[in-house]
This record gives structure tokens, sequence and C-alpha cells, in this order.
């Protein structure tokens, strides 16, 4: 199950940082914006708790979130989109997977994991600005399952169908949040007209 967060502000937002012009300062405030916007969707669903507080005039039940959160970068370019939700839930944990892919085989291969132990029993969000092919993401996903995690749900700016089919194929259970779904991917696996390198362009490292 995907959902294309297609507010006016994203769509906004998506179309600066787009753009060739926007440099590395203003492409990483963006994505900080335009996780926040879709980490807000994305937590509609999530499990609370009702809770008794005092105001200042009487007692009110309100809700308080109910379950671990553990926000999971995936490496490199996956650490440009912390900020963004960890503004929207400053409590929520943080892991880390690193992956790269395998020259002969083109499958992605596990090189860092570092999760907190939060992870199992709890609800973890893979963050990701691009699911190009989805190999990544699959096997992301797969990580944080064989740890035990009890949700999982995967924010991304812009994916495509080829990557979407791919995670969807694998994992129908994980739903997608993203603010664009592009056309197709490219010989080289880039995503058609997608944001170019995120890695790159988050942090200053294009030529």
């Amino acid at each position: 199950m995907h959902e294309l967060i297609d507010h006016p502000c994203v769509q906004h937002k998506l179309a600066i940082i787009r753009d060739v012009d926007t440099g590395h300062k203003r492409f990483r405030e963006l994505a900080t914006e335009i996780t926040k916007f879709i980490c807000y969707e994305a937590l509609k669903n999530i499990k609370v708790k009702e809770t008794v507080v005092q105001t200042p005039v009487a007692k009110a039940t309100c809700k308080k979130i109910d379950t671990d959160l553990v926000v999971v970068p995936i490496l490199r370019a996956g650490v440009g989109m912390l900020e963004g939700i960890l503004e929207l839930v400053p409590t929520a944990r943080v892991g880390f997977v690193g992956l790269y892919r395998d020259e002969v085989t083109k499958q992605p291969v596990s090189y860092y994991q570092r999760l907190p132990a939060q992870a199992r029993g709890g609800t973890c969000i893979i963050i990701d600005p691009m699911i190009a092919t989805g190999g990544s993401t699959v096997a992301a996903i797969e990580l944080l399952k064989e740890s035990g995690a009890a949700k999982i749900v995967v924010v991304c700016i812009v994916t495509c169908p080829e990557g979407l089919a791919l995670v969807e194929g694998a994992h129908p259970d994980v739903p997608i949040y993203t603010a664009a779904i592009d056309d197709h991917l490219n010989e080289d696996k880039y995503i058609v007209p997608g944001l170019g390198d995120a890695g790159d362009r988050l942090f200053g490292t294009s030529q």
C-alpha cells in the first residue's frame, strides 16, 4: 500500500527541491520540511492511549503516543531526512542501516546495522529520499522484520512505479508514504525526472 501526499505545500516545496539550481543548504532545508509533512500523515494511525492531565482549569482526557518509535535512515541520504521527523517526534529513537549494491549480484548487501532495543516490538519508520529500484528498501524492511519490529512504515520524497512494485510485492504489509511517484527509471537506475543524486545534493559532494 502506498499513499501520495499531494498537499499544495508539499508539492510547492517539491518543485523547489527538484530544481537543479537549488544548492545543498536549501536542499537540506527542503528535505527537512517535506519530511515533516509526509511523516505527519504517515504517523496518523499509530497507537495512542488515553491519559488524564490537569489543566489550569480542570482535568482533561487526552491522548499520548503508546508505542516505541524508532526512526531508521538508510545511509547515507536518509540522514538528510532525520531532522524533519525528529522535529515532529523528538522522543523517537534512531537506528541506522547501511547498504551497498554488490557489483556482481546487483543485490543490496548490509555493511552496517545499529538499532536500539526498542525496535523489537516497536514501530520503525524507514526514511530514504528516493526509492528507485527498491532493493535497498526491501533489504532494510527484511532487517527490521528479523529484528522483531511490530510495525514498519516507509517514508520517501520521490519514488517510481518500478520501486513501488518491488517493495509492495515483497512486503505488501508495509505502507509507503511519498510526495511524488515519478515516471520511470532510466538505464542508469536514476528516477526520471527525480532529484538527481539525493546524497550528493544533500551533503554538497557533487562535482
